[in-house]
């Protein structure tokens, strides 16, 4: 091993509204004493997802190879009901839904956060 990482940082033009929006759906701690990123951690794992200031961000255009995604973000849960579920609470909290791949028990339904990243709710994934 040469390292270990120590978080996935995600370029946006408000670093603040972006954590909020996952921290919402992770139910990470929000740390901000470091402007101009907002860290969020999982206080279990450590796990960190951090967020930088970029005042000439501009967002990904999915699917458009033209303007790729440059990153996105896989969140599981358990069934389809689950997504159906949760896409009421990410779509409240101001994604955007852009397409579903349609499987019944096992696949992805595929969003847009706040700032133009698409992230996909996954379902019936293998362990």
């Amino acid at each position: 091993m040469i390292a270990t990482l120590q978080c996935t940082v995600i370029d946006c033009p408000d670093p603040m509204a972006l954590a909020r929006f996952y921290g919402s759906i992770l139910g990470w701690e929000l740390d901000d004493s470091s402007p101009p990123w907002v860290t969020l951690t999982d206080a279990a794992t450590r796990r960190k997802i951090a967020f930088q200031y970029a005042p000439d961000h501009q967002p990904p255009r999915w699917p458009n190879p033209s303007h790729p995604q440059q990153m996105h973000l896989d969140f599981d849960v358990p069934t389809r009901e689950d997504v159906l579920r949760a896409e009421e609470e990410v779509l409240a909290l101001g994604a955007r839904f852009l397409h579903d791949s349609g499987g019944q028990t096992r696949g992805f339904r595929v969003y847009e956060d706040p700032a133009g990243h698409p992230f996909c709710l996954c379902y019936g994934q293998l362990p």
